[in-house]
């Protein structure tokens, strides 16, 4: 897909233009063809030089659920598209968002469809997103869907706050623990060895290890801190191949407490993510295919994938997933249950509302297990350093 830069001439002999994404120029007139739009003149958009660092190019899921939201009860207003858009632009604070919506609202007064201005911003308006918005804008109910996006986008950002939830206070902990002990190591202990070395005291075993690595933190602490920060560098780089994102993902499905979650939480959104696209009317295949890319993990999202292969070799829904396993039972029984009875898409609302649930029940658990397991460790960790540096004096008091 490429951005193209077009001028023509409306029904009404307006002179017209704008830019659009398409796949070729020829696709694009065809395109402008059918909304009655005589072509001049077609161009590739020329790169642009971008200081990406200089400007945050993100805008929020939940910033983008507001928005949704919000179109939504402005076109059920009756409030025209262009008004709509003008004062979502001018109330956002995302700058970048801002110019996004603008740029949107430009296109659509050069007579482009929504969802082909909205797709000139994948990092902003991904394919479901696009796709949903097309499909309302074919049937009449450009309102319902942008609400539909809105709710689940809302479930997105709740299920994302549960699982941040989850996972960064162990990290939190983990971290500061860390730092404790080789500010100890670096420091403290260095002050303790040379009490210790004027008096000739006889050290312990546990002090003796402990002295050691306080000899090498302090001699090497440059590197440390070097080496670690090197390594959360390679280990983002590493999840960005192919390979490794798989092995990564594969190991996190392995995990003991964590594994379960993380498919869980894939479940859930696969299920949520495939009952709006089909809810939509988007055709399953696409849906399928949008959807692996919403699953978060590449393994569960490669098995999603093959499974579209077989849907579109005439198998149905249940079987292809049952032939690449890995998946819960229930799973499989409600989506046959849902291709039974042509409910598929509320089956899997359903499974994803159960998934979400099940989601926060995990989290609670984990956190209930965890916190007095790292609290121990750290408790050991830090008090085995205090205990090995009083040993000595302990040793030299019965000494006198």
């Amino acid at each position: 897909m490429a951005i193209f830069i077009w001028k023509g001439k409306n029904r009404y002999g307006d002179a017209v233009g704008g830019e659009r994404v398409a796949k070729s120029p020829s696709e694009l007139m065809r395109a402008l063809q059918r909304e009655q739009i005589t072509v001049f003149n077609v161009k590739k958009k020329p790169a642009e030089l971008k200081l990406a660092f200089l400007e945050r190019q993100k805008v929020p899921v939940k910033d983008l659920s507001v928005y949704s939201r919000q179109l939504s009860v402005l076109i059920d207003a009756d409030l025209p598209l262009i008004q709509s858009l003008t004062m979502l632009a001018e109330q956002t604070t995302n700058k970048y968002f801002k110019k996004v919506i603008n740029s949107v609202k430009k296109d659509v007064e050069s007579g482009s469809t929504l969802h082909q201005a909205k797709k000139k911003f994948p990092k902003v308006f991904d394919n479901l997103y696009c796709n949903l918005v097309g499909s309302g804008e074919e049937s009449g109910s450009l309102d319902v869907m942008l609400r539909r996006l809105a709710e689940y986008q809302e479930k997105v950002v709740k299920l994302r706050a549960q699982v941040k939830q989850a996972m960064m206070y162990p990290v939190a902990i983990l971290s500061f623990s860390l730092v404790v002990v080789i500010f100890m190591m670096w420091k403290i202990v260095p002050i303790f060895a040379g009490i210790f070395s004027e008096l000739g005291a006889d050290l312990p075993l546990l002090t003796k290890i402990v002295m050691i690595f306080s000899n090498f933190v302090q001699s090497y602490i440059l590197f440390i801190v070097l080496g670690f920060v090197g390594f959360i560098f390679f280990f983002r780089y590493f999840k960005q191949t192919k390979g490794g994102r798989r092995m990564i993902d594969g190991a996190l499905l392995k995990m003991p407490l964590f594994g379960s979650m993380v498919q869980k939480v894939a479940l859930s959104r696969i299920t949520r993510t495939l009952a709006t696209l089909l809810t939509g009317g988007v055709p399953m295949l696409e849906s399928l295919k949008i959807t692996s890319s919403t699953a978060g993990n590449v393994v569960i999202e490669t098995r999603l994938m093959n499974s579209r292969t077989k849907v579109s070799e005439g198998s149905s829904l249940t079987d292809a997933l049952k032939e690449q396993g890995h998946l819960p039972y229930m799973f499989y029984q409600m989506v046959g249950v849902g291709e039974a009875t042509g409910n598929l898409d509320s089956m899997l609302t359903k499974l994803a509302d159960f998934y979400d649930q099940e989601v926060e029940t995990t989290v609670g658990a984990l956190l209930s297990v965890l916190e007095p397991i790292l609290l121990i460790f750290v408790g050991m960790l830090v008090g085995g350093i205090v205990i090995s540096m009083y040993l000595p004096v302990f040793n030299l008091i019965q000494q006198f």
